[in-house]
């Protein structure tokens, strides 16, 4: 498991090799998703890929294979190496997370919604909300982190609709 980083200076996620070049979820408890969630869940795949900055404290030298599961209302880092050897894992309590999270479905919801049957102003003010949210989440998940996993904001970002998925069930 992961320390808490206390004895340690700040994380450092500049460097070439702090990033992550496979990322997986897991999928045993995933109901079926609409088919907006799940592009968002692909885009945020897709983007997270081709450009993040994720450096874990205990891991040693990337790059890095990680693994987001929920396991016992945690959320869980299982960083690995490329050769998909277990490195690091990190796990954070998902309850600071839920209203987040619930009010972000709640608001994309709405923006889909709307997308459908208002005007383009409308549409913005429920996107303005919609990105605010997922900043804050973005945000509280960085603060969990700090420490532990170094990551940039729009690292961060893409980590959060990836949460946000995790946390749809059945």
């Amino acid at each position: 498991m992961s320390g808490d980083g206390s004895d340690s200076a700040p994380l450092d996620p500049t460097g070439d090799d702090a990033r992550i070049v496979h990322i997986s979820l897991d999928e045993r408890k995933v109901v079926r998703r609409s088919a907006e969630v799940e592009q968002e869940r692909a885009i945020a795949v897709y983007d997270l890929l081709e450009d993040n900055r994720f450096r874990p404290h205990d891991a040693g030298a990337g790059p890095y294979h990680l693994r987001l599961s929920v396991e016992e209302n945690r959320l869980v880092f299982d960083i690995r190496d490329t050769t998909d050897a277990p490195l690091t894992q990190v796990q954070l309590h998902l309850a600071p997370f839920r209203r987040v999270v619930k009010d972000y479905f709640q608001i994309c919801e709405s923006y889909y919604d709307a997308i459908k049957r208002l005007s383009p102003s409308q549409i913005e003010a429920i996107d303005m909300g919609r990105r605010g949210l997922h900043n804050e989440g973005s945000q509280m998940l960085r603060d969990k982190l700090e420490g532990r996993i170094a990551i940039d904001h729009p690292t961060a970002r893409r980590l959060f609709t990836l949460v946000c998925v995790l946390h749809i069930r059945g």
